[in-house]
């Protein structure tokens, strides 16, 4: 059964806490992507956008006209679903509304369930046109458009007007871009249409990913943004507005709420699979992030832009992850999957993965199956699974009455399916990450494959040995015995026709070196010189001066301005690390930052002299202050004096140490610095919180290590 949408029974509340160019070697990720995970340039293109372009293109009705034509399966199993589907009827009668609610405001009743079921019909009726050529239902389709668009002037309710705009936005831009080329619906009446969809569904948009009802960001689910930014996207290709457009694809890659790809995707887990943000709520939701996001990548993709392959296809790995989740392994179980703590500003802290509604269908898995393997070539083993086993996907009307089951236009099983491709691809997008000593690595297969091959290297390029083979499912494997301190991996495949060439080659560095070491001596300039040869240059800002240091000279940051800035993505190849430094606070107040990575205050890494409980503290979170993992000190930090800080991380386990010193640990911190992603603003002296006080104090020999000292190396590195 399908659950409601990520609105209505459960939906959050308004109220909310505001708060204070080589591959990588962690991520095997080419110098192009590595760029793009913190870019911020426009995606603004003078090119002229694709009609139609938003679900479907005029290839893919041909494709879904000549199929049906011959009677082919499983395309003609999804147009029986449709033809038999009460929406897709000539005898339809539209019931428009001037005002539209969803949520009660106290005084309005709730009548949004007329325009999804009037949408619902238009799409059907649209499809039903383009595939059999018949206009009458073009013109039914047509009818239920011009009806909304000449009488609809709002909408209302609670919040959840939010979720009308969007979902429905997104829903009824889809129709329209069907049904532009139609010479039965007059110009007039078309340009009605795009100035509703402008004027009364778009601005409700934009204000909820600007403002998220004025709540702290990570109070609302992944599925709100979703749902929004398709809406905008979508409305963006049907009324010819690029900057539309260009801010759904924004949003997705750098927005700052729960449904950005970095947040929508919590956490990678080994082997690319991908915890959803909503996991831990319930299943019907969770599934609903697939289908939202499965429209945004494919609408973007009939614009040109490939947000399915973004983040190194950071999508599929949600999409396993779900689909895995929801996949029964036997008659009585369902496969398992991993699962890390999920917190936010209302405190869920989410433990496990919920079972509410596992199971759940939705018509979301033909999109998402069809473009990995039979568009990519690459293996998507679960998503491929629950779109077989549930073909031919319908549309709304046939997943219940509620809203849920129109959360998504469906028809998947006609809309998306492709010819079966040939052969696949070579293993892609291959990642290896240093963890207590032990290299993990992780990789996307490919189609027709029944096993992989892992070699290994002490040089880049090669000669390989093999170190690891048929390797089936997940697809990760952990290295134990690599012996050189810095070494080189491929994959490749087995599949019918042999061996497949190998994948991007990944460098991982198993032994400590140093990173970025900035032994602030400079005395002059504004530039701190990266001495390890890293060409991490610091870059003084604001009123920090050069003064006397513990040896030479040191920065000093005078509280109120002052800061050093470092380099965008850092740490973004970095997993297992030790960062040392020495400072000496004149003063200190809360918050105040020896360090800080990250890309705003939904993702960083920080140290502070000084938390709220008085004390130092390392954190370190992927969704905010509320998911923050931290290690917090034993005693107050020392002011007037210099202070040796180091924090180190092997594998998940954690340790402070002040003057040498162990000062606190942690064994259960998940998150290494690669997770963070593309980091735009990395600093010392400075918080990513606007609020929060400049370092006031001196700063020297600040140093960045792959891999995790000692107690005995950092006591070493203190002494001398």
């Amino acid at each position: 059964m399908m659950s409601a949408c990520g609105g209505g029974e459960g939906a959050p509340s308004t109220g909310g806490t505001a708060s204070t160019a080589s591959a990588l070697s962690v991520s095997g990720i080419d110098a192009d992507t590595s760029k793009a995970l913190a870019s911020t340039e426009s995606i603004a293109s003078s090119a002229a956008m694709v009609h139609p372009g938003l679900l479907h293109t005029q290839d893919d009705f041909g494709r879904m006209s000549e199929k049906v034509g011959a009677q082919v399966s499983p395309w003609v199993d999804g147009w029986n679903v449709l033809i038999a589907n009460s929406h897709a009827s000539l005898g339809w009668t539209p019931r428009p509304q001037a005002v539209v609610y969803r949520g009660s405001d106290g005084v309005h009743s709730e009548n949004y369930r007329l325009l999804y079921n009037d949408i619902a019909a238009a799409y059907a009726c649209a499809l039903r046109w383009k595939v059999s050529a018949d206009t009458a239902y073009a013109d039914k389709a047509v009818q239920i458009m011009n009806a909304w668009s000449s009488t609809l002037t709002g909408l209302g309710g609670d919040t959840n007007a939010a979720l009308a705009a969007s979902i429905y936005g997104y829903e009824f831009a889809n129709v329209g871009e069907i049904m532009r080329d139609y010479a039965g619906w007059q110009a007039p009446d078309f340009a009605r249409f795009q100035a509703m969809m402008r004027n009364v569904f778009y601005p409700v948009n934009h204000d909820f990913v600007v403002r998220h009802n004025n709540t702290e960001v990570t109070h609302y689910w992944a599925n709100w943004d979703l749902c929004n930014m398709a809406s905008i996207m979508a409305i963006g290709v049907l009324c010819d507005d690029r900057a539309l457009f260009d801010e759904a694809v924004a949003y997705f890659k750098n927005g700052a709420g729960n449904g950005a790809i970095r947040q929508a995707v919590y956490y990678v887990h080994p082997g690319n699979l991908g915890q959803w943000q909503e996991s831990g709520r319930d299943q019907g939701h969770n599934t609903l992030g697939i289908a939202l996001m499965g429209a945004i990548c494919e609408m973007a993709w009939n614009q040109g832009i490939d947000l399915y392959g973004y983040d190194n296809n950071r999508f599929l790995a949600g999409a396993e992850y779900v689909a895995k989740a929801n996949l029964r392994e036997t008659d009585t179980t369902f496969y398992t999957v991993p699962y890390i703590t999920y917190n936010n500003v209302d405190n869920v802290n989410q433990t496990a993965l919920s079972t509410a509604a596992q199971g759940n269908i939705r018509p979301c898995w033909a999109v998402v199956a069809n473009h990995y393997v039979n568009r990519k070539g690459m293996a998507a083993p679960y998503s491929q699974k629950f779109a077989a086993q549930i073909q031919p996907e319908g549309g709304g009307g046939n997943y219940g009455p509620n809203s849920g089951g129109y959360d998504q236009l469906g028809y998947g099983t006609l809309a998306y399916t492709r010819e079966a491709i040939g052969a696949g691809t070579a293993p892609s997008g291959l990642t290896g990450v240093a963890s207590a000593g032990s290299v993990v690595l992780s990789w996307w297969g490919t189609a027709y494959a029944t096993g992989y091959t892992v070699k290994r290297s002490a040089s880049p390029g090669g000669p390989y040995t093999v170190v690891a083979s048929d390797i089936t499912d997940p697809l990760t494997w952990t290295d134990n015995t690599a012996t050189a301190s810095t070494c080189y991996y491929v994959v490749t495949a087995t599949t019918p026709s042999g061996e497949t060439s190998p994948s991007n080659e990944v460098r991982v560095v198993t032994g400590l070196q140093l990173h970025t070491w900035l032994p602030l001596d400079d005395a002059t300039g504004t530039t701190a010189a990266d001495a390890s040869g890293g060409g991490h240059d610091g870059r003084l800002q604001g009123d920090a001066i050069w003064t006397g240091g513990r040896s030479d000279t040191a920065v000093s940051l005078n509280g109120s301005n002052a800061y050093v800035a470092l380099p965008a993505d850092i740490l973004a190849d970095v997993s297992d690390f030790t960062i040392t430094a020495w400072v000496q606070c004149r003063a200190l107040r809360n918050w105040t930052r020896l360090f800080d990575f990250g890309d705003g205050t939904g993702r960083y890494m920080m140290f502070t002299p000084r938390a709220g409980n008085g004390l130092p503290r390392f954190a370190i979170t992927l969704n905010g202050y509320s998911g923050e993992r931290h290690i917090d000190g034993v005693a107050a930090f020392p002011v007037g004096q210099w202070v040796h800080v180091a924090v180190t991380l092997s594998g998940k386990g954690g340790a402070l140490y002040i003057n040498g010193s162990l000062s606190g640990q942690n064994a259960d911190l998940p998150f290494a610095p690669w997770h963070l992603g593309g980091t735009r603003q990395n600093w010392l002296g400075r918080s990513q919180f606007s609020a929060d006080p400049y370092l006031n104090g001196l700063v020297d020999e600040f140093r960045i290590y792959r891999g995790a000292m000692s107690a005995a190396q950092v006591a070493g590195l203190v002494g001398g």
